[in-house]
């Protein structure tokens, strides 16, 4: 449309233009420009002189039903039926098409429990990587963990003195338990770390042999352990409705990558002060940062920096997405910054996506101590407030409830939610969509003969015709700017826009049924596609 509109243009002005189109209130048409306006001072001519001349160019096109003229020279376009119904068919147009990317889907560090930020990044991430598969990118999921380094330390403290050199105390620990088990261990060590200067040391200590373990008993404790954690991370990241990673990173392997290539870079990206090795973040909007300690071990920022060579090894991809908490905004800024000076191939390669935070109603999200929501005291609240409401509260209606509270809002802002809102069917809900989709489905079986739309519309079917050919717009406003709240805030208005249409037309044992049929599964239909970039399922029945 926006080419046939461009080539009247050309072909009366000579004037070759992009013609942007915005949809308008209903009752204004289906579409409006203000094309007319932006070609005044190029050609010379009053706005609305130069609307007066497309529109009566426009009147003759099979696409346009109604063209009329606004204002200073606003033209609204009401489209024939048969092309709104193709705006309902149409494919998307795939701007990333063969780009290679990678993407870090889930990155929770064993010898920790997986908490409720955890589960906020590894949903984001995981509709992030959907939607860049729908624009046409060769995707790449990946995870990242920290297996090495303090929070081990902590974790190795606690576990060291509750096995007591007794290994089978540890195998005795219920699986349903383990990852509680885990969360208390480490908590346990956050809080001696804090408060005991000679667990201090110890904790150091152990932190620095889980780069290279060398006591037996260590060893067992610490693979045990590593093996709980990744089990219940890949089990919860499943739960989540995430696909599968296909490739596992770990701290252990990006350190000495990390670490030579710093001390390759010195003096001329990093510098050396008291022993250690430091970046100028400040000087790249972000902050002084050390990469390695005094003591040679590498930290954080070096790892990410080995991190960014293993993956750009593994996939040599275009873009490479990191989905992290807001609070390290500043510090990727500095780790990128610093990756690209070393290696120019890296040069605009990585991209952070930061997000907000999450904020139940019903509490903390943690304390300093190191005690955190657990991602399946949430589940479990969801499998409640489910039942509560009448509903069976299987895998799938959780993780789609769950996954669209934290989707429905522009990436980088909080996430704030009560638990019963959340599962309402009445409300901005996956349950609600899921719903509502199973509703449509329901209605479609309860038809008899052929379901089959109508070349021409009923007056009462364009309100919703029009609405579902949005769909493709909206999609591809999601893809472009990856934030999938454009697509939530669709499907919902596109569930209500359904809702007005059923009240008013009665569909089965109607002598339209065939027709109205037919724009249920049409609605059906662009519902699933939705839900399923979401990654949140669609269920047939509820």
């Amino acid at each position: 449309m926006n080419t046939q509109i461009a080539l009247i243009v050309e072909e009366l002005f000579g004037v070759k233009t992009d013609v942007q189109l915005s949809r308008p209130e209903p009752q204004f048409g289906d579409y409006s420009t203000n094309i007319a306006m932006q070609l005044a001072k190029e050609v010379g001519k009053n706005p609305r002189d130069i609307a007066m001349q497309l529109v009566d160019k426009m009147q003759h096109v099979g696409d346009f039903s109604e063209v009329s003229i606004a204002g200073p020279g606003f033209i609204n376009i009401r489209l024939s039926d048969k092309a709104l119904l193709q705006l309902v068919k149409n494919e998307p147009h795939p701007k990333r098409a063969g780009m290679k990317v990678v993407i870090e889907t889930n990155n929770p560090n064993p010898f920790k429990a997986m908490h409720i930020g955890h589960a906020f990044n590894a949903v984001l991430a995981d509709t992030i990587a959907s939607l860049l598969a729908v624009d046409g990118a060769v995707v790449h999921r990946v995870s990242y963990h920290g297996d090495v380094g303090l929070h081990v330390g902590k974790s190795m403290y606690s576990l060291l003195r509750y096995v007591d050199g007794n290994i089978s105390k540890l195998h005795n620990v219920p699986v349903d338990e383990r990852n509680t088990f885990m969360s208390r261990m480490y908590a346990e060590g956050s809080r001696a770390y804090k408060e005991d200067e000679v667990a201090k040391l110890e904790i150091d200590a152990l932190a620095k042999e889980s780069f290279s373990p060398t006591s037996d008993l260590y060893k067992h404790v610490y693979e045990t352990c590593k093996a709980w954690s990744f089990e219940q991370i890949d089990a919860t990241v499943a739960q989540l409705g995430n696909i599968s990673v296909e490739r596992r990173f770990l701290e252990s392997e990006a350190d000495p990558v990390g670490v030579e290539t710093v001390r390759n870079n010195v003096p001329d990206v990093f510098q050396e002060s008291n022993g250690a090795l430091i970046f100028k973040g400040s000087e790249y909007g972000s902050f002084d940062n050390a990469f390695v300690a005094s003591n040679g071990s590498g930290l954080y920022a070096a790892r990410d920096l080995g991190l960014m060579q293993l993956k750009n090894n593994a996939y040599h991809a275009e873009k490479s997405y990191i989905v992290t908490g807001g609070e390290q905004r500043d510090y990727f800024k500095g780790v990128i910054a610093a990756a690209e000076l070393c290696i120019p191939e890296l040069k605009s390669v990585t991209v952070n996506i930061p997000t907000g935070l999450v904020k139940l109603t019903t509490g903390k999200m943690s304390s300093r101590d190191g005690d955190v929501v657990e991602i399946g005291w949430l589940f479990d609240q969801f499998r409640e407030a489910i039942k509560e409401r009448g509903g069976e509260p299987t895998d799938e209606i959780v993780a789609g409830a769950l996954r669209y509270q934290f989707l429905k809002v522009k990436v980088g802002s909080d996430v704030v939610f009560d638990v019963s809102d959340a599962v309402s069917l009445t409300g901005n809900t996956g349950s609600y969509l899921q719903y509502a989709h199973a509703r449509a489905r329901r209605i479609l079986e309860k038809t008899a003969g052929d379901i089959r739309v109508s070349d021409n519309l009923y007056p009462e079917d364009r309100m919703l015709v029009r609405k579902l050919g949005e769909y493709g717009e909206l999609v591809a406003l999601s893809t472009q700017s990856l934030e999938p709240h454009y697509i939530c805030n669709y499907l919902f208005e596109l569930a209500q826009e359904f809702n007005r249409y059923y009240e008013k037309n009665q569909v089965v044992g109607n002598e339209k049924e065939s027709h109205r049929a037919g724009i249920v599964a049409m609605y059906a239909d662009t519902l699933r596609a939705g839900l399923m970039i979401l990654g949140i399922v669609a269920p047939e029945k509820m």
